[in-house]
């Protein structure tokens, strides 16, 4: 079935579409339906468990000598690769572990890892038993991770003793400590998996030591669960300061990766699959978890950077090492590698011919990565957009399908399932290549969040905005060639004398000048104007004077979008202040521009570059 097919099935008749696709998986009790009565639920009826789908049965398939979890740690020097068999055994011991703990299907267990093998062993050991997992960043601090126990009141905490950022070792024992006394909200058991890098003190009588309990804990088997059992609760950032807790159904969410593999992707089982991300964010549940495994590849869990772990060519160097067929990452990250290797040579030297496409997502890729990355590998680039409610890629070039790449600049066409609308603020239709609200008709597909734990009121919220529609907040339009290209959030849409102007699309301009490795655009305040742009530039070795380098970008901006959004100021900056998932916070850069108050976000990757920055803006602003 090629992309038009397809995509007019699942609109005209998404009930068939994703009955046909469930067929994927394996069923204890197949479904009668694919979508409910409501409207909204999919596969009522059917009986499954997602830990199953995604390890047992390719053992018993016959694939148990298979590689299925393939760990890379440069920053501790090991490599180990773990057949489906041998993932099952740990699985089945892990969940074992959290049975003899009295975890029973429905409770809550927060993970609180680095990237090593045990957190996805404890990931699909909640799967087996119905738990439900809560994720969060190994990194978060002791105040965000309690805001999270009191939300979904785990009865364990699985943790290690430490994480390693780089060179540093990260204690992660007195931080979880620090958020139980913070918290509310009371645990049975935190079990902690000891690392030789660093020893984590058990003091409390809750602390368990996770080595010593998996020696003694007995195998556990599946748990048949119904198709809207939640597998987990991921939190995303709130408007309130309250996180929102982002709930995943089992059935409607193994349907959509295991659909979306073969036909996004385009991998077969049997192949190396690499998502460069972190098991903290939506990615790393998608994409180096439950996809992977449910389609019967191999998936790379890498613990390190793509730089500085030892050098810009880890990535190249590690698709060859384990034959990847298609990586996936961010652009943040191909933006660095090309900062440190702007010629390509470690990528030359890594020759990673095995790989058939890059993936990027996760913040808007500018074509000038994309075009410089694209040119390196001489393979195609595909950018693709989806959210952490979303769960899986909704915007995207379907490689599977037969689609061509969608032109650069673009974030693709709509996913099978997802029919996208641009609105304007009265949520009219707007025509094409105009900017407008972008939104997504009812129903959501499976895989899409059905709640927020514990916040219906939060979760109507996504509704109501325009009837009939999920707001996804973001700005986009849609080009006569039916590709969608997303401009940012709606705030950063800036008005400019009455001109609404994308300071996406500015940055598109700006990232494109030879002399600009990294930029970011955001709205000044204009006491004539209402708003103008302001750019903060990251600029390249040898460039030339900054009075150069602004002349470029002003005139580059001037010549392909209008005079009108020519920036009022043109910043450089030896770094931007970024989250560690790579997204760069303009909200911060916005309040150093407006004076407005500076809120450090825990996620900051550079917390030292938000000084450096209202350090540089002063010293601009002075002359």
């Amino acid at each position: 079935m090629r992309y038009e097919e397809a995509y007019r099935q699942s609109i005209q008749d998404p009930d068939a579409f994703w009955l046909d696709a469930a067929q994927a998986l394996d069923w204890d009790t197949s479904p009668p339906q694919g979508l409910g009565e409501d409207g909204s639920s999919w596969f009522a009826g059917g009986h499954l468990n997602l830990c199953h789908n995604a390890v047992d049965r390719h053992v018993e398939a016959g694939r148990g000598d298979d590689a299925a979890l393939i760990y890379e740690s440069p920053v501790t020097g090991t490599s180990q690769t773990y057949s489906f068999a041998e993932l099952q055994s740990e699985i089945a011991r892990t969940a074992g572990m959290l049975a003899a703990e009295g975890a029973k299907t429905g409770d809550r267990v927060i993970i609180y890892m680095p990237m090593i093998p045990q957190a996805v062993f404890a990931m699909l050991a909640c799967a087996r038993l119905g738990l439900v997992h809560s994720v969060v960043f190994g990194g978060f601090s002791a105040a965000e991770l309690a805001k999270r126990i009191d939300d979904c009141e785990p009865v364990i905490v699985l943790t290690a003793s430490c994480g390693i950022e780089g060179s540093k070792v990260i204690p992660y024992k007195p931080i979880v400590d620090d958020a139980l006394n913070q918290a509310s909200a009371k645990v049975s058991a935190v079990i902690v998996w000891q690392r030789e890098q660093c020893a984590a003190d058990l003091t409390s009588p809750c602390d368990k030591h996770w080595q010593a309990e998996l020696a003694k804990a007995e195998p556990a088997d599946c748990v048949s669960l119904p198709s809207d059992h939640p597998l987990y609760i991921l939190y995303t950032s709130g408007t309130t300061g309250k996180p929102k807790g982002v709930v995943r159904e089992t059935a409607g969410y193994g349907v959509a990766l295991a659909w979306s593999m073969p036909n996004i992707y385009g991998v077969k089982p049997g192949e190396a699959y690499w998502a460069a991300s972190d098991i903290g964010w939506v990615v790393g549940h998608s994409y180096i978890v439950y996809g992977p495994l449910l389609n019967g590849n191999a998936t790379v869990l890498f613990e390190g950077k793509p730089v500085g772990t030892p050098n810009a060519g880890i990535f190249w160097r590690l698709v060859a090492k384990h034959q990847v067929s298609i990586l996936f990452t961010a652009p943040t990250a191909i933006r660095a590698i090309r900062g440190a290797d702007p010629a390509g040579e470690l990528l030359a030297e890594a020759q990673p011919d095995c790989l058939r496409a890059l993936f990027l997502a996760g913040e808007r890729a500018d074509p000038d990565t994309v075009e410089w990355v694209g040119e390196q590998l001489g393979k195609p680039v595909i950018d693709h957009w989806w959210q952490t409610e979303l769960g899986w890629p909704a915007l995207a070039t379907c490689a599977g399908l037969g689609t061509a790449p969608a032109p650069v600049g673009s974030a693709g066409y709509p996913v099978p399932g997802f029919a996208f609308h641009v609105l304007d603020e009265s949520g009219v239709a707007v025509g094409a290549d105009v900017t407008g609200n972008l939104a997504i008709a009812e129903p959501l597909p499976p895989g899409s969040f059905r709640s927020l734990w514990q916040n219906e009121e939060g979760f109507r919220g996504y509704f109501t905005a325009f009837d009939g529609f999920y707001a996804t907040g973001d700005a986009g339009v849609m080009g006569s060639d039916g590709a969608y290209r997303v401009m940012g959030r709606t705030d950063d849409i800036i008005n400019v004398a009455g001109h609404r102007l994308s300071t996406g699309q500015i940055e598109e301009v700006v990232a494109s000048c030879p002399s600009v490795v990294e930029c970011a655009v955001i709205g000044g305040s204009d006491n004539l104007k209402g708003e103008v742009p302001v750019v903060f530039f990251v600029g390249a070795s040898g460039a030339g004077d900054e009075a150069a380098v602004t002349g470029e970008i002003v005139g580059s901006v001037r010549e392909q979008i209008s005079p009108i959004a020519a920036p009022r100021d043109v910043v450089s900056v030896a770094a931007l202040p970024k989250t560690r998932s790579g997204k760069i916070l303009r909200n911060l850069l916005r309040a150093v521009v407006n004076g407005g108050e500076i809120v450090i976000p825990q996620t900051i990757e550079n917390p030292d570059v938000v000084q450096a920055t209202i350090d540089r803006f002063e010293t601009f602003k002075k002359g």
